[in-house]
C-alpha cells in the first residue's frame, strides 16, 4: 500500500510540473504539497488499513474543499 502513495506522489508530482509550466502557480504549488505529503506518508510503514483511512480523510477533504471552492469562489462564465 506505501507503493500507491508513491505512485499518487508521482502523479501529483507530474501535475505540479505541467501547472508549472503553463503559468499556473496556484495549482502548482497545491499539487506539490500533495506530493510532498503523499511521498511522507508512503514511508511511515503503516498498516493497510491506516494507509486506507488517511487516504478515506484525504478524499474527505478534498470533496469539502471542493464543493466549498465550486459553491462559494468559482464564477462560471467570468474571466
Amino acid at each position: 500500500m506505501d507503493r500507491m502513495f508513491r505512485v499518487l506522489a508521482f502523479w501529483t508530482g507530474i501535475f505540479t510540473v505541467m501547472f508549472y509550466v503553463g503559468d499556473m502557480n496556484e495549482s502548482a504549488l497545491l499539487f506539490l504539497v500533495q506530493t510532498a505529503f503523499f511521498l511522507a506518508v508512503s514511508y511511515l510503514k503503516l498498516s493497510e488499513r491506516m494507509y486506507m483511512y488517511i487516504f478515506g480523510a484525504y478524499l474527505t477533504v478534498f470533496m469539502i474543499g471542493f464543493t466549498y471552492y465550486t459553491t462559494f469562489i468559482l464564477q462560471p462564465g467570468f474571466h
